[in-house]
């Protein structure tokens, strides 16, 4: 049981910073962002903070929304929640230099890989912490509270709270592109692909 925590553990903080990290590659890559990643690009924005400071923005939303879910969906806090905020604006800043580091010049080609990089490791790190099942993080934990609310399919609350999550993070100055419309289409069956084989690979699961 220890040692199945242990893993747990791991896989969710590993899943974080790759989350952070293909947050921060989207942005750097600058051909849009993911429905999150145009939230943080926003606060961002209309904080007038700098591009490298994108970490800083993505923690006062994160702070903002735990506090939210705290009041209004408190059983959905957990130690998961807490995992997932604690490195993810390390992530992202991190994330940030690491793509400028690689990619020392933006021509459409390196643009192209490096947004291609950050999907991958987006979708892959969403994976490793769904696969973790230790707890939701702040976003997933607000469409839940909506969707007891509402009493509607997640499936459907989700595609509304991303739709809003574009149109405030656009009215905010968060870029929007070529990625928004793939993280919209190809997000969801590829993180649910990838967690599937993680299940398997990581549990056993035969399903």
């Amino acid at each position: 049981m220890k040692k199945e925590k242990l893993i747990n553990l791991l896989l969710a903080v590993v899943g974080v910073i790759l989350v952070g990290t293909g947050v921060a590659f989207n942005a750097a890559a600058a051909l849009g962002n993911d429905p999150v990643g145009i939230v943080y690009d926003g606060i961002r924005n209309a904080a007038r903070l700098s591009p490298e400071q994108l970490g800083i923005a993505s923690n006062i939303v994160n702070v903002v929304l735990i506090i939210i879910v705290f009041f209004t969906g408190r059983h959905y806090i957990n130690i998961g929640t807490f995992i997932y905020v604690v490195p993810y604006g390390l992530a992202v800043d991190f994330g940030g230099r690491l793509y400028h580091m690689l990619f020392q010049t933006q021509d459409l080609p390196l643009q192209i890989l490096g947004a291609t990089l950050g999907c991958l490791l987006l979708y892959t790190g969403v994976a490793m912490f769904i696969t973790a099942d230790i707890g939701l993080d702040p976003f997933t934990g607000i469409v839940m509270v909506i969707r007891d609310r509402l009493k509607k399919e997640f499936k459907y609350v989700k595609v509304g709270f991303d739709i809003g999550c574009i149109t405030l993070g656009f009215s905010l100055g968060g870029k929007i592109g070529a990625i928004t419309v793939i993280t919209a289409l190809m997000a969801g069956p590829l993180i649910q692909f990838l967690s599937d084989i993680l299940k398997k690979l990581v549990k056993g699961d035969k399903k």
